[in-house]
């Protein structure tokens, strides 16, 4: 093991592992394209997008430029009380592209801190309008609370642990400190099933129940993410917009993992064709290449906050708009446009469905379904990550499996030739992993 893996076992903590006993790392010294050099002098194709943000591949020469020329300019200054360019430039672009309405942005530095801005905005929303000299208008004083769905990821800062799913998810040591919410069962109707109006039943008795103290509903649309990975019908958004503004409760859609393309829709919420009264925004945002992450808003909850006190919005990152990260990212979304995302990741759709099928006929698969730009193998136990993240590595791929998915989110620029790799490597160890947990199941019956 060379000095810099022995430092970095000793003293770096990585996510989701032990300190103590950490999982193994790999040494990147370069990334281009889709694939990443290790150290050791191999290549593997990058399946993850570096956990869904590096959507343009690594060292694309529009990205690099953008961030070069902005760093002669001005890398950073505060954006209390001072504006630039490279922040109003993003602005125009995203206001265009995401749904009509939308079109008030707050900039922040990532994905989970865009998620407790959106839930700050919906609580500070009632909290203005509950000032207001109308009749009732007191009673707003107590929506404070938030409806989601069971198998929901939002994110790790305290706000966004709340609304994560409580008993299967990742925070459930956080049980009693996390403030309380209501969670409705989660989705079941699949993406290409038939509608059952059933599946709305728990979310819509919540929402009857308990709308006079909820400001707001969250979820990811038709694509939960480290939740679990799953897709539900596009119908059940619809009534869930439907069923929100019914019941004068805001709706904020987690586009942060299904943005810009990744289910194919530019946005998750198109396939229900429904607009949300607050978006959040990350991970693809800047192709990768920065951290950045906004929430749009409806002029509706802008002019309301305002008009309450404080009249202003209590929050302000230290890094918010950062103008390398603005500046990337508005050649991020050009880029989209100029590479033709729709037809990639199409085309990714129709071969990671022929390159995964494989796996359904395997004992231990429980499901294979893909949407978009994203392909799950759903086995009935959990992988064992060691020897799984080392299998991938030696059959060429960069794949980072959690629970029981192993699942793809490859670059949009990724080639028909590299996502069958791909998937062949993908439909490799997940054999030998079926094969591991056969014979760990002889190995048991003879003990017993």
């Amino acid at each position: 093991m060379n000095t810099l893996l022995i430092f970095d076992r000793k003293h770096l903590w990585h996510p989701y592992t032990s300190i103590e006993d950490p999982l193994p790392v790999y040494e990147v010294i370069s990334a281009d394209g889709v694939r990443l050099k290790l150290r050791d002098g191999r290549e593997i194709i990058d399946g993850m997008s570096s956990w869904w943000a590096a959507v343009h591949g690594y060292n694309n020469p529009a990205l690099v430029e953008a961030v070069k020329a902005q760093a002669d300019t001005m890398c950073h200054v505060m954006f209390g009380g001072i504006t630039h360019a490279p922040a109003v430039e993003l602005g125009k672009r995203l206001v265009e592209m995401t749904p009509d309405g939308l079109d008030r942005l707050f900039l922040s530095d990532s994905g989970s801190v865009a998620v407790e801005v959106a839930m700050k905005m919906a609580m500070q929303y009632f909290y203005a309008k509950s000032h207001w000299k109308k009749p009732g208008a007191k009673v707003l004083r107590n929506k404070k609370k938030f409806l989601t769905i069971a198998s929901g990821y939002h994110g790790d800062t305290f706000h966004a642990m709340s609304v994560c799913d409580p008993l299967n998810g990742m925070h459930t040591i956080y049980q009693g400190v996390l403030p309380q919410y209501y969670f409705a069962a989660r989705p079941e109707v699949g993406f290409y099933d038939a509608w059952d109006e059933a599946d709305i039943e728990s979310f819509k008795t919540l929402l009857m129940a308990h709308h006079h103290e909820l400001c707001a509903v969250i979820l990811e649309p038709i694509v939960q993410g480290a939740g679990g990975m799953r897709f539900y019908h596009p119908t059940y958004l619809r009534r869930v917009r439907q069923l929100c503004d019914e019941y004068d409760v805001l709706l904020i859609a987690d586009e942060i993992a299904t943005g810009f393309g990744r289910t194919g829709k530019l946005f998750g919420c198109q396939h229900a064709d429904v607009v949300p009264d607050i978006m959040c925004l990350g991970k693809a945002l800047t192709g990768g290449y920065m951290t950045l992450a906004a929430v749009m808003a409806k002029a509706e909850v802008g002019r309301v906050i305002s008009s309450g006190e404080p009249h202003v919005f209590m929050h302000g990152p230290t890094f918010m708009a950062n103008p390398l990260a603005c500046s990337v990212a508005c050649a991020s979304l050009d880029l989209l446009q100029e590479t033709q995302w729709h037809t990639n990741v199409s085309r990714l759709e129709l071969e990671l469905e022929k390159g995964l099928a494989p796996c359904r006929a395997m004992a231990h698969v429980v499901d294979v379904r893909v949407l978009g730009a994203i392909g799950v193998v759903e086995l009935t136990d959990p992988v064992d990550m060691v020897a799984v993240q080392q299998r991938f590595v030696e059959e060429g791929v960069w794949v980072r499996p959690f629970g029981r998915l192993v699942y793809l989110m490859p670059p949009y620029c990724m080639s028909s030739q590299d996502c069958a790799f791909l998937t062949r490597a993908v439909v490799n160890v997940v054999a030998s992993c079926t094969e591991e947990n056969r014979q760990k199941g002889k190995q048991a019956q003879r003990k017993t």
